[in-house]
């Protein structure tokens, strides 16, 4: 009883929230056009006909995947498991923002443009909006990417009898800190998941920690060791062709362009003249950047070609920066650098996964909050394959240090190749713990139609 009281208390709460909050999400529609009502409308619970149509007749399991670093988690995830699960399954999609959306459209949509009706927006945690997908999909397992765990949505799976799975589960410092303080809260939460596949045995530790069962949680190894090779990209081939030395400066937040401008402006008089690509982490911020670099501080070093004009660039051989305005292509544009700073970590917000670069063999400089990625960039420092600065002083030293001593640069950028290569295979251990499940319920599922027709 108290449990429903909470329940219909949380929904009562986020229907004000929502209420409160409906002017902005309409005016929000009415500048999106068609394209953000219909996504809110699906959020609210109309399961689009699209998705109908492509799962129906099918078994489905659903992954969830917030935004973009979470998407890019789960993209060869989703191939490794389409595989093992074979014929007569289908896997649903589904993210919450809207960069998510259009990666996951690129990622998960064939050749031809098929498959794509199986990304979709997820829904609000309100009672019908939940149950509206769940009779649709009716999947046999629900995959939530990281910690992405909503009441509404954990107790709707637990009454259908819905297994529910954390995938590339962790903690942050401060997530854990936080997480301890209501630890009533998430012990709820947590023991409602079936399975709780941690990124390592300090994420596993905390989970527990804070009141999942022990038995039900794994420490399998982070999924982006395991990045899906980048698709091709325009973007990346057009910097290849460019006969300079590249910076890439990727996932940067506010406040670090402008170390990094610094920095690179501080070995510009290198004979080695390198072109730097900005690639800032929020879309909304493009124009920002765009608006920062055609200032006359910095437009007199050449100008800013963007990425998105890449027709434009004739126009301007030689610019003296490149702006990533694209969503999906910094993966492969990394493959195109001699150095790559990541973002995120000069200002305390967690920093970005490293192993994007390194994958690559480019030696990777990083500032010192890379709190989210503690596990990765450890064993990178315990191998000598990256560079953490302090400030912007320390990047400017960097950047000359690895642009003009290339015997160096290409050295710790091997041993970050090789800490890359060594630590795959959380993919294939998530897949294999997955498939114990579905493997369970399948079988819990024979047994009652058994009982039924016996009956």
């Amino acid at each position: 009883m108290l449990e429903l009281v909470t329940m219909a208390l949380y929904s009562l709460l986020l229907v004000c929230v929502l209420l409160l909050g409906s002017p902005y999400w309409l005016w929000r529609a009415a500048r999106g056009g068609a394209g953000w009502g219909s996504a809110l409308m699906a959020r609210l619970g109309r399961v689009p006909r699209e998705l109908r149509d492509i799962v129906a007749g099918r078994q489905v399991i659903w992954v969830h995947a917030v935004s973009v670093g979470e998407v890019l988690a789960a993209t060869r995830l989703v191939a490794e498991l389409e595989r093992a699960l074979g014929e007569g399954w289908s896997i649903a999609v589904s993210t919450t923002t809207a960069t998510g959306q259009a990666l996951a459209k690129k990622r998960f949509t064939g050749p031809n443009g098929e498959g794509a009706a199986r990304v979709f927006y997820y829904p609000l945690d309100l009672g019908w909006a939940v149950r509206a997908y769940l009779r649709v999909l009716k999947p046999k397992m629900l995959v939530l990417m990281e910690s992405e765990l909503w009441p509404r949505m954990l107790a709707e799976c637990g009454r259908a009898g819905i297994p529910v799975a954390v995938a590339n589960a962790r903690l942050s410092d401060r997530s854990f800190a936080r997480g301890m303080r209501v630890r009533a809260l998430w012990s709820k939460l947590l023991r409602q998941v079936t399975l709780l596949l941690a990124q390592s045995e300090e994420d596993a530790q905390r989970l527990v920690a804070m009141g999942a069962r022990a038995d039900r949680v794994r420490a399998v190894g982070n999924l982006k060791y395991d990045v899906a090779e980048p698709g091709t990209s325009e973007v990346a081939r057009r910097l290849g062709a460019v006969e300079r030395t590249i910076i890439v400066a990727g996932s940067t937040l506010e406040g670090e362009e402008e170390m990094v401008l610094a920095a690179w402006e501080a070995v510009r008089s290198t004979e080695l003249d390198p072109l730097l690509v900005l690639a800032p982490r929020h879309p909304e911020r493009f124009k920002i950047v765009e608006t920062m670099l055609a200032g006359e501080k910095w437009a007199k070093y050449g100008g800013c070609a963007k990425a998105s004009e890449l027709s434009l660039w004739n126009r301007n051989a030689s610019p003296g920066f490149v702006l990533l305005d694209t969503i999906g292509d910094l993966a492969a544009v990394y493959g195109m650098a001699e150095v790559a700073f990541v973002g995120g970590s000069l200002i305390a917000k967690g920093g970005h996964n490293p192993l994007e670069p390194a994958r690559f063999g480019v030696p990777v400089v990083m500032g010192p909050s890379y709190e989210n990625f503690r596990d990765i960039v450890g064993k990178m420092r315990g191998a000598e394959a990256i560079r953490v600065v302090e400030n912007g002083t320390e990047l400017k030293t960097a950047f000359r240090e690895l642009l003009c001593d290339r015997e160096l640069a290409t050295a710790m950028g091997e041993r970050g190749r090789r800490v890359f290569e060594e630590q795959q295979g959380a993919t294939a251990r998530t897949v294999e713990a997955l498939m114990k499940v579905i493997g369970q319920t399948a079988s819990l599922e024979e047994k009652v139609q058994s009982y039924e027709v016996r009956g």
